[in-house]
């Protein structure tokens, strides 16, 4: 057994490989980055897709052929992938598929505040909730376990405070070799025709139920504390904060979080003279334990919002409402200097252009001293967020529209926007600027299908974007290098949007922080195909 400092993120990924997972796939995003990266430098097989919805898809076959599987993505990225999810649950899997979800509560680098505990109960999933690192590790292990034993995807969520903190760890010895991959046909399970979905619907409350039962006696959800007055009812990094807030009481800290042991908690709740319920985000739990007609409190709403920690704890028990403290300004963050992305909106700026914009370091385009964005609501939304302005606006005001979207985004949920323009050409025409820095900036540098290069910077397939813009049959396009000459980037923007047509720029210059790695990559590559002088220079 060996003792490590690691991050949430860090165990999760030394869990997956402990637990014989055979391929990981994601797609990277803030705060779950770090769980394949981890993965790759251990020596796991790790892979970046090009969107959630695919890496899923991914991690679902090979899951179907028996092998174990692990997809890793933020809160955000499993509505993208969703459909799959939902589906997955009806048809089963042979081997083990562990769906990790990073929830962001206070939105530390996220548009929203989801609270993805709901997706394990609409899509009906198991959900496991680790509270730190050393539990990150377990419970990866275990949901490999689970997901074997009732042959069904398990959803490991996790949180910004898990996935970055570091907690100690003490690992296990690996799992046995899981069986060996083999595909066994069985079409009533993984066809879902609606003759098949329905049977399959009913085999999957079967499961829940069972998975239902065997929580009740979990060691996985355990009891802190023996006191009779005050009784917490908490999970994840709750529990954390809840020790530390209230030493002394009774906490029942709860593991598997769907499906819920409802009669343990009644028991427990029954045993105290007053249930607290401390939960991060959604009254996931209260709502849940009330409709079971159990008597418990639930934080004020005012706590629904962003993370909790020992204060804010102590408030709810408290009984606390009172205004909390604005939280003191902090720097905001601005595009690096020598950006490229600098040039391009400050001609946005300076031809008051609509721009609809997208997620990525671009996005700060909407601070001082560009305020050049005018709206940013999900990952590839730019382009079909611009056509729907230029439908609506009168004409004038429609030629002004701009769709600013990033290389790694545009593959990622991009395309299909365009594909859009080209079916549904604006009578004005459409102007999108692709700004392709040659990487995945704002989650630390990570390769996609545009850069040609692996997860582990090796060689790789590499996607074209102006190949994919030419293939949609749209003719004006151009490849530009905006920081060589500001003014004719900006004259190109100015002459687009007086063409009247579907227009694509692509402004492409390397992004300043990465440029050395890409370079040192390319030197390795060329050089022997390695990648370890590279690696140790970073």
């Amino acid at each position: 057994m060996n003792r490590s400092l690691l991050s949430g993120d860090e165990a999760v990924a030394l869990g997956a490989l402990h637990a014989g997972i055979s391929i990981g796939a994601g797609y990277p995003g803030t705060p779950s980055t770090e769980i394949l990266e981890a993965f790759a430098a251990l020596g796991g097989r790790a892979q970046w897709s090009p969107n959630e919805k695919v890496a899923l898809e991914v991690a679902i076959g090979a899951a179907y052929a028996g092998a174990r599987s692990i997809v890793t993505m933020k809160h955000v990225g499993l509505n993208v992938a969703a459909d799959p999810l939902f589906t997955v649950a009806y048809t089963g899997v042979t081997g083990a598929l562990v769906v990790v979800s990073a929830d962001d509560p206070g939105m530390a680098s996220s548009q929203n505040e989801q609270d993805n505990r709901r997706y394990a109960v609409a899509a009906g999933i198991p959900m496991l909730e680790p509270s730190d690192s050393q539990e990150a590790y377990d419970f990866t292990r275990r949901a490999v376990e689970l997901s074997e034993l009732w042959q069904v995807p398990i959803l490991l969520r996790l949180t910004t405070r898990v996935c970055h903190s570091m907690t100690i760890v003490e690992d296990s010895p690996p799992a046995s070799a899981p069986a060996e991959p083999r595909y066994e046909r069985d079409t009533r399970r993984r066809v879902m025709i609606p003759s098949n979905a329905r049977p399959a619907h009913r085999r999957l409350r079967e499961k829940l139920a069972a998975a239902a039962l065997w929580n009740e006696s979990s060691d996985l959800n355990r009891r802190v504390g023996e006191s009779t007055e005050l009784g917490i009812i908490t999970s994840g990094i709750s529990f954390v904060h809840a020790r530390e807030a209230a030493p002394g009481v009774a906490i029942l800290k709860l593991g598997l979080t769907y499906p819920l042991p409802v009669e343990r908690i009644r028991a427990f709740a029954a045993s105290v003279a007053r249930a607290v319920v401390i939960e991060e985000g959604d009254p996931y739990l209260a709502e849940s334990l009330r409709a079971q007609g159990i008597t418990v409190e639930a934080k004020p709403e005012a706590f629904r919002f962003g993370e909790l920690n020992v204060d804010r704890v102590r408030r709810i028990l408290a009984g606390d409402h009172t205004p909390e403290p604005a939280p003191p300004p902090g720097k905001p963050p601005q595009l690096c200097p020598g950006c490229p992305h600098r040039v391009a909106f400050g001609a946005l700026r300076d031809l008051g252009c609509i721009v609809a914009g997208d997620i990525g370091c671009y996005t700060l385009g909407v601070l001082p001293p560009f305020e050049a964005l005018d709206t940013c609501v999900c990952m590839g939304a730019s382009i079909g967020v611009g056509l729907g302005l230029r439908h609506a606006l009168p004409p004038a005001e429609a030629r002004k529209v701009v769709s600013v979207i990033g290389d790694s985004t545009f593959i990622h949920s991009g395309i299909t926007g365009l594909v859009e323009a080209v079916y549904n050409r604006p009578a004005t025409g459409h102007v999108v600027i692709i700004l392709d820095n040659g990487t995945t900036a704002m989650t630390g540098l990570q390769e996609h299908p545009g850069t040609g290069r692996s997860l582990h910077h090796l060689p790789a397939g590499r996607v074209v974007i102006e190949d994919i813009v030419h293939s949609l049959g749209i003719e004006d396009v151009h490849v530009v290098d905006p920081w060589s000459s500001p003014d004719a980037f900006r004259n190109q923007v100015a002459h687009a949007l007086e063409a009247g047509d579907v227009s694509v720029i692509i402004a492409r210059r390397d992004c300043l922080l990465a440029a050395g790695r890409i370079k040192a990559y390319e030197r390795a590559i060329a050089r022997d195909g390695g990648l370890e002088q590279c690696v140790e220079r970073d």
